[in-house]
């Protein structure tokens, strides 16, 4: 413990060294999940910097979620969770919805998706059809006044089948971009007649080249969805 809360010194922030410095220590497993650290005083004279500097730092690596600081108790190191960085990216990209936004999140999607399907169609169980089919089914059956269900559905199964590729980098690079398109959905998609069956087309076609195992035919599918969605999207921003 010595070694990693040594003396800062002086220079350009020191509430940012201090997180700097813990962060690494973070990073080095030189501190574990559930490490208590030491109390301010020990931490300001191991330090050697002033109490309001090192309640920053702990205030920004609270903010973070890289420790817990429990009233009465101390503080400790978390343990790092999916999640955390998930709602993370979440606030960021709902702060800066906009059109430019809505752009890139297309731009990213002709990047990923079809590649997403193909690997999709490799790995899928069983299970995920069952799933994917049973999304479909929700989706056949919904009210159609009933707009905010169908967006969830049709944004679920985006999620279902990013989690067929068995891959979990994949959900958590992509869950948060698919978060924003309920949002995308509701604001350029309500007048378009004959959405809701063109969508159902394509989960249909899809999830049969799935259960060929098919990953040409389901990379195909993705980009003629993709292409079109560009092209509802390029005209709607033209209009408005």
């Amino acid at each position: 413990m010595e070694d990693i809360f040594s003396k800062i010194g002086t220079g350009l922030t020191l509430s940012q060294k201090i997180e700097r410095k813990i962060e690494e220590a973070i990073r080095q497993k030189k501190l574990l999940p559930g490490t208590k650290l030491p109390t301010e005083k020990e931490l300001c004279a191991k330090f050697a910097v002033s109490r309001t500097a090192l309640r920053e730092a702990l205030r920004r690596l609270s903010a973070r979620g890289l420790i817990d600081i429990k009233k009465g108790s101390g503080m400790y190191i978390t343990e790092l969770k999916i999640e955390d960085a998930i709602n993370s990216l979440h606030l960021f990209y709902d702060l800066r919805f906009n059109s430019d936004l809505i752009l890139q999140i297309i731009e990213v999607r002709r990047l990923f998706e079809p590649e997403i399907a193909r690997l999709a169609a490799r790995n899928r169980t069983e299970e995920d059809i069952k799933i994917l089919q049973n999304n479909l089914s929700e989706l056949e059956k919904c009210n159609p006044d009933n707009t905010q269900l169908e967006v969830d559905l049709i944004n679920r199964f985006h999620m279902n089948l990013s989690k067929s590729t068995g891959n979990p980098i994949v959900i958590i690079s992509l869950e948060p971009v698919y978060s924003l398109l309920p949002r995308m959905r509701n604001l350029i998609y309500g007048n378009i007649e004959g959405e809701k069956e063109y969508t159902m087309k394509y989960q249909r076609e899809l999830i049969e080249a799935l259960k060929l195992k098919d990953s040409q035919k389901a990379y195909e599918i993705s980009v003629a969805l993709l292409e079109r969605n560009k092209e509802i999207y390029n005209k709607y921003f033209k209009a408005t």
